[in-house]
């Protein structure tokens, strides 16, 4: 029963469908169909009305531009009336749009290339609304004769709307949708906005993967020019160049290039925009296919640091992030790192290089490793290594500077024992030695620097304390954990490069610490960059004991470890130290003058021996560097009060001294005057001249004994 009930109604069903739909055709009037049309027409028209009024706004010219880093706004050590290397871009924001922009104003666009590109794009622009329906009509007539789409009709403000809000598929309703958004924007906004506008959007080409948008970056990269520079010949190259630019660039297919300005300078003859003669002249210029890419430094090492530093939010575009960086120090350290790691013999050793202004704690510029692309990983800020001897001048605060009680454990002029050391430690037997495996006998704290002697400073630690040695290093700028061991004052702790540039920025600024920065500030909307960072630090040092370390390391370039940095004669205002770790696992050298600091580091990343020291692996990296940072600046480390200047006690009892030798100690801690004997050099093969200086020697030693005047050079000059 259920059954046939069920197949009766399925049976019944479709002649219920049909009898509705005669008796809705019935209904269905050509009166009724107009208004339903018409209806969904007006829904249609309104939709796309109301889509054009809400999205159709031109936004500023800045805002179109991808969110940005850029390097400082002054170059590094110039006033800003002396701006060279401002504003360099040196990359997106958060890896965004690959573009290249250099927005421009109207004003600086010159008239024969407005002209060009009214010719060939749109000569009626300054006549319609939005829509020329003449060049439709043309267009249409045009494509119907051949086939498919040989022309467009499109003008340069239903380009603009495309280019700005719509995708480029070719369909009606896009047609329709950049239609009434083309409506809009002329309806809204006078024509040089429009044009400007336009000018500031057009895509012409790619440059190493990115896009060039707009006439700004095309002048430069096309001719190497500000676009207010290019000639009649260049601008009808560029102009020719919208339709198709991959097809007609010059530097892909100069011949059609070629054809195509030519084209677009008969154009502006037929309409009056140039004189015959002008075309003529144009014609006959060359078409260049030299690029003129940007030269920006790479710095993606410095990016991700940077990135790191950044408020969450920043807009994909129109912000410009005002970073540090200086363009000219970041390029000269990319170059110094390539070069320094030429060779076979280099295959597989990494290197880092970081420099500061130490006046600011400004980063001025970073190079992680020897190739992004090949590893990520920044080894100038994340990598922990042991800094071996250039850890010694942070041993040698220590060893100045006086103790709570006041008095200084060591001067420049203190005697070390050079020989043979044992020590018994918690971990057993260390026994320290020199680099080349000799010992000196007695030599000073200096000379102990200069020739980075490792005994000698094994004993200062020792007398030190390694506590002592911790607490100074964490308050020059050294944050990571240092173990308080006896092998701590030969650099076994391991720290970061950013953190003993930090360090090596205190003596170089006499005693401040500055905190480190990297970002000046984040500006939206074209606003002008923000000021250079002032601020000089916090005093964590006398000065007086920086300035002993400094002339340490002054003389570490001048005769010592570090003597061919200044290349054939010695600059003054350059200090320096070398350090390797065990096994010539690290290589460094960090060199400073009162404007900057720079340390390299040169090694591999599993720890294995590269037999370099910072001699030979990092300071060849530092020397090209300094060459180009360096060039023309003289500045010199100035003496701060508290140095007064003695004779330096002998090598013997110390009771005399040797009146050609000359020490600056802290006031107080300088040793009394002794009497001081010179021999004077002469003549071996003139016996009479022997004699005479012996008895002058005699005198001025009987003298300085027991009276009767003559400074003979042992007093303070």
């Amino acid at each position: 029963m259920n059954t046939n009930r069920s197949a009766e109604m399925l049976d019944a069903a479709p002649g219920r469908i049909r009898r509705w739909w005669g008796g809705a055709r019935a209904q269905l009037t050509l009166r009724r169909v107009a208004l339903a049309s018409l209806l969904g027409m007006t829904v249609a028209v309104g939709a796309l009305g109301t889509e054009a009024l809400v999205r159709a706004k031109l936004t500023p010219r800045a805002s179109r531009v991808p969110s940005a880093f850029h390097a400082r706004p002054v170059a590094w050590g110039e006033m800003p009336e002396e701006v060279r290397a401002a504003g360099v871009r040196i990359g997106e924001v958060g890896g965004g749009p690959g573009e290249e922009r250099v927005p421009v104003e109207l004003a600086e666009v010159p008239q024969h290339l407005v002209d060009a590109v009214l010719a060939v794009e749109d000569q009626r622009f300054l006549a319609h609304d939005g829509l020329d329906l003449r060049r439709i009509g043309g267009a249409l007539v045009a494509n119907v004769r051949a086939g498919g789409i040989a022309e467009g009709g499109s003008t340069i403000t239903q380009q603009l709307a495309k280019n700005l809000f719509l995708t480029a598929d070719r369909t009606p309703i896009r047609k329709l949708r950049e239609a009434a958004m083309a409506a809009v924007l002329e309806a809204r906004y006078p024509k040089s906005q429009i044009l400007e506008a336009y000018l500031n959007e057009i895509y012409l080409g790619q440059e190493r993967g990115k896009a060039l948008h707009g006439v700004g970056v095309g002048a430069r990269y096309y001719f190497g020019k500000e676009v207010g520079e290019i000639s009649l010949a260049e601008a009808a190259l560029l102009a020719g160049m919208i339709h198709a630019p991959n097809r007609h660039a010059p530097t892909r297919n100069p011949e059609s290039a070629k054809q195509r300005r030519d084209l677009v300078l008969q154009l502006m003859l037929a309409q009056q925009r140039v004189t015959e003669g002008e075309a003529n002249a144009a014609r006959e210029v060359e078409v260049s296919t030299t690029a003129h890419p940007s030269n920006g430094p790479d710095a993606r090492f410095f990016r991700d640091y940077v990135t790191k530093l950044l408020p969450q939010g920043l807009p994909t575009r129109g912000a410009s992030v005002h970073t540090t960086l200086d363009a000219r120090l970041q390029l000269a350290a990319e170059q110094a790192i390539r070069e320094g790691l030429r060779g076979p013999r280099l295959r597989g050793v990494e290197a880092a290089l970081l420099a500061i202004d130490p006046r600011t704690g400004e980063i001025l510029a970073m190079v992680g490793g020897r190739d992004y692309a090949a590893s990520q990983f920044n080894r100038a800020v994340d990598a922990r290594r042991q800094p071996g001897s250039a850890f010694k001048p942070i041993v040698a605060v220590a060893a100045l500077e006086p103790d709570p009680n006041g008095v200084a454990p060591f001067t420049l002029a203190s005697h070390l024992d050079d020989a043979p050391l044992t020590v018994r430690t918690v971990g057993g037997i260390w026994t320290p030695s020199n680099y080349d495996g000799t010992y000196h006998g007695t030599v000073t704290l200096r000379r102990a620097m200069e020739q980075s002697l490792n005994v000698p400073f094994a004993r200062v630690g020792l007398v030190v304390g390694a506590e002592r040695l911790v607490s100074t290093a964490h308050r020059l700028g050294i944050a990571s954990e240092l173990a308080p061991v006896p092998s701590l004052a030969l650099g076994s702790g391991e720290v970061t490069m950013l953190e003993l540039v930090r360090a090596y920025g205190v003596l170089a600024a006499g005693g401040r610490l500055a905190s480190t920065r990297a970002v000046m500030g984040v500006s939206t909307g074209g606003v002008t960059a923000p000021a250079a960072f002032t601020d000089s630090g916090a005093q964590v040092l006398d000065p007086a004991v920086a300035y002993l370390v400094t002339s340490a390391l002054e003389g570490v370039v001048r005769r010592g470890t570090a003597h061919g940095l200044g290349g054939r004669r010695y600059q003054p205002g350059l200090a320096a130290k070398t350090g390797t770790s065990n096994d010539w696992r690290d290589a460094w050298l960090v060199a400073y003058t009162p404007e900057l600091v720079v340390a390299v580091w040169v090694g591999r990343d599993d720890g294995s021996t590269t037999r370099l020291t910072g001699a030979t692996g990092a300071m060849p990296i530092v020397s090209r560097f300094l060459a180009s940072a360096l060039a023309g600046r003289t500045a010199r480390f100035v003496e701060p009060p508290g140095i007064v200047e003695a004779s330096a006690p002998s090598g013997y009892d110390g009771f005399y001294a040797d009146c050609d030798v000359r020490e600056i100690y802290l006031e107080g801690t300088e040793p009394p005057e002794r009497p001081c004997f010179k021999m004077e050099t002469v003549d071996s093969t003139d016996g009479g001249n022997l004699g005479d200086a012996i008895r002058r020697g005699a005198t001025r030693l009987f003298r300085k004994i027991f009276g009767g005047g003559g400074n003979d050079g042992a007093g303070r000059p």
